[in-house]
């Protein structure tokens, strides 16, 4: 089959990679003239490095990823560990695949090779998706340069502010949260010894906020993402702000939070609105479907938004393959990814919930009944979507 895709993050790599491993002949268009992706990390649990094993990405993850021990989950001031989940080894032999921590520039770019080295053409840079048109026998995409391409099937994988969602959706906006994420990159190398975290993800919870921080690219560089109770303002990753602001939301936090803030390049902090939205069960039309932030943005709180967008884009490969009408693949495709991923975006919803506690021994009970360890070993990470069944 000719495939549309719209738009060239991480999940639309994914799926043109794998569709065009599958025999079909795939087109990504991306509004943006270079391709970089923005951002600082991502971390990959072993339901999404399944896919990425099978796309051939496992030296790259090797080379450059980091396995951390465990999440560590931690009182903000004094350091006090509330929780564990155990990773390394042990999320390996239960998972059967590495829990990694990545820079999203480098898993970007070794997807992007993937797919370059099975077709060089399947990119198109430059291409702003502005609207479609549906009929039962295509779909007609225009863009902003006034050129228009016909499919016999689109894939919307364009964000959280998608064109293509509208078509399938509706077009109401992302309804801001009422939080903001500081997303903050230092070299491991500046930050005292002493004062380095463990090889862990480590989140350090506290009254109306709290923080994120790992390490990425072999361990050279350390990730901090600050998520903060504050008024709106704009969703843009590339958008920087002063670090007085960032200095003043974590004053009298750990020393370990403190090294990071103290080690940063105070031109270089970045923080943007966390938007979100309600899960909905229908993601496609006949001929339109939709994948990751696109039909479920999910708040950075379980560390699974990449995942998902991953995930999705296996099932939909293979969905395509079952011996059924196009439309009924899709249905396919949607009744079995909704439930999952609305899920996943209520629960990391609800973690801000959790992590925000004021009172330590409230949030001390709230972590011991959440339990959230055997949760997520349970029923997030033994997901399959190279073998799970479909319908």
């Amino acid at each position: 089959m000719e495939i549309a895709i719209v738009g060239a993050g991480i999940g639309g790599l994914v799926a043109a990679a794998s569709l065009v491993r599958r025999g079909h002949r795939v087109r990504v268009y991306e509004q943006a003239l270079e391709l970089g992706e923005v951002g600082a990390a991502v971390q990959m649990s072993a339901n999404a490095v399944k896919v990425l094993y099978a796309l051939g990405l496992r030296p790259a993850l090797e080379a450059f990823g980091v396995k951390p021990l465990a999440f560590e989950f931690r009182r903000f001031d004094d350091g006090e560990l509330l929780h564990t989940i155990p990773l390394g080894a042990a999320h390996e032999e239960r998972h059967g695949h590495p829990y990694y921590q990545v820079h999203r520039v480098d898993l970007h770019a070794a997807l992007l090779q993937a797919l370059q080295a099975l077709d060089p053409e399947a990119l198109q840079l430059g291409k702003r998706a502005v609207g479609l048109a549906e009929t039962p026998e295509h779909v007609q995409v225009r863009f902003a340069d006034g050129t228009e391409v016909s499919t016999p099937l689109l894939i919307g994988a364009d964000g959280i502010k998608s064109v293509v969602r509208q078509h399938v959706v509706d077009a109401a906006p992302p309804v801001f949260t009422g939080q903001v994420a500081w997303r903050l990159s230092i070299p491991t190398e500046r930050i005292p010894e002493g004062l380095r975290p463990p090889l862990a993800s480590t989140i350090w919870c506290g009254p109306r906020n709290h923080a994120v921080m790992y390490y990425m690219r072999a361990g050279t560089l350390l990730n901090f993402v600050g998520c903060v109770e504050r008024p709106w303002e704009d969703e843009s990753w590339t958008a920087r702000q002063p670090w007085s602001e960032l200095d003043q939301d974590y004053a009298g936090w750990h020393p370990m939070v403190r090294a990071a803030i103290e080690h940063v390049d105070r031109d270089q902090c970045y923080r943007w609105a966390l938007n979100n939205r309600e899960p909905v069960m229908t993601w496609s039309t006949p001929r339109v479907t939709l994948l990751g932030d696109a039909v479920h943005p999910t708040l950075p709180y379980m560390a699974q938004g990449a995942a998902m967008a991953i995930e999705d884009a296996a099932v939909l490969a293979r969905a395509l393959e079952l011996d059924q009408p196009l439309a009924r693949q899709l249905r396919s495709y949607e009744q079995h990814r909704a439930p999952r991923t609305a899920r996943v975006v209520r629960e990391s919803t609800e973690m801000a919930d959790l992590y925000h506690i004021a009172d330590a021994d409230e949030m001390r009970q709230a972590f011991h009944d959440r339990n959230i360890a055997r949760s997520r070993n349970e029923w997030l990470y033994p997901y399959d979507p190279l073998n799970v069944p479909l319908n």
